[in-house]
């Protein structure tokens, strides 16, 4: 895509945030779900398939441009995003990255144009930040596999159409070695997709628990037609997504800091704005500073990211710093709002909710930590 035409989208994507949906933002609070207009927007925009090839009727963005048009994408409620997010992200990728030329042909038209969604059904009761510990089976019989298992805070699953199912394919094989990923078709004989989880936060973004019970799936929905290499898929696909959570948090840090300078500006404590006590500007600067750290960090991972230098530990620290970086916005938001802040129906409060999944998500902290640390001692020796 051309500058002049990845501006347009990115022009029409914050007109539609902005005016459509963060008037929306209350209703999507209330009802848990999000508006049939808006997702016929989204659709009609492209937005189901942002990051899909062009082939097969995306818009092929790029990382660098995946992560501006996430900067817009993040400056309202993430229920909004979700709702595409998996086609894009962890659950369109694997078929994009790994998937055969049929495969490809079959499943990403129609995820790319909103007709269909996809799950990355990975995470197991025992198996969440570290993947290869998940029970999940499926078996060679003839011409199928037989999925056995269960997964746990499945994103889109309700809404789901297909899930990229991880499984063992190799019982003998240790940590991550033995483990596939198939397309299964959500209507298939003995996917049963559990009631919706009650979360703290991020109303309108569903996840619930799926079970597998013998579930039968033709041997040609194997992603890449070889057995055993989806542990390290499923890593490669996840660090593009870590990256696009960053970009994410940036937007709804510079939402939070929005809403903060808005309300120090206007709101009087002792006859005088309290925009104008020093340790007020304090919590607004120190939230600037974080935004635009981030912002800086996220880009310079994207760059990166599409010219191959750095596809693992730039998107990890892009992640680590994002996450934790808009839990302190929104706490400061919180603060400077006051009594307000902790009111329910105030935006601060909201996002403060909300804020505290990114940084479980999609690889914790914790594992953020780890990729770096461990990337870092192995290129020193």
């Amino acid at each position: 895509m051309d500058a002049a035409s990845f501006q347009q989208v990115l022009s029409t994507v914050r007109e539609l945030v902005r005016e459509r949906v963060v008037p929306a933002e209350q209703e999507i609070e209330d009802t848990d779900r999000i508006p049939d207009d808006l997702r016929a927007l989204a659709a009609q925009m492209g937005l189901f398939g942002f990051a899909l090839p062009e082939r097969y009727g995306g818009l092929g963005l790029t990382m660098a441009e995946d992560v501006r048009l996430g900067f817009e994408l993040g400056y309202t409620t993430p229920a909004f995003r979700s709702m595409f997010g998996t086609n894009n992200s962890i659950a369109g990728q694997m078929i994009v990255k790994f998937g055969t030329e049929a495969q490809k042909q079959e499943f990403l038209p129609s995820l790319a144009a909103g007709e269909t969604i996809a799950s990355f059904a990975l995470t197991e009761p025992e198996a969440g930040s570290d993947p290869a510990g998940l029970r999940t089976t499926a078996k060679r019989d003839g011409d199928t596999y037989v999925i056995n298992g269960g997964k746990r805070f499945i994103t889109n699953a309700p809404l789901a159409d297909y899930f990229v199912v991880f499984a063992r394919t190799d019982a003998e094989a240790q940590g991550g070695r033995g483990i596939s990923a198939l397309i299964v078709d959500a209507k298939s004989d003995g996917v049963t997709v559990g009631p919706k989880d009650h979360k703290m936060g991020q109303a309108g973004a569903w996840t619930s628990d799926v079970s597998f019970d013998d579930v039968r799936v033709d041997a040609a929905r194997l992603i890449g037609a070889e057995p055993n290499r989806g542990y390290q898929a499923a890593l490669s696909v996840l660090a593009r997504g870590r990256l696009h959570i960053a970009a994410v948090c940036v937007g709804m840090a510079q939402r939070i800091l929005d809403e903060s300078v808005r309300h120090a500006a206007v709101t009087k404590q002792g006859g005088q704005a309290i925009g104008t006590y020093q340790l007020v500007q304090a919590l607004l600067a120190d939230s600037y500073t974080d935004v635009r750290a981030g912002r800086a960090l996220v880009v310079e991972a994207a760059d990166d990211y599409d010219s191959g230098a750095d596809t693992s530990t730039g998107p990890a620290a892009a992640k680590l710093f994002c996450s934790e970086m808009v839990g302190r916005v929104a706490d400061h938001g919180v603060q400077v709002h006051g009594g307000m802040g902790y009111m329910r129906g105030t935006a601060v409060e909201r996002f403060y909710r909300d804020a505290r999944l990114f940084r479980i998500y999609e690889g914790t902290s914790e594992i953020q930590r780890l990729v770096i640390g461990r990337a870092l001692v192995r290129a020193a020796t």
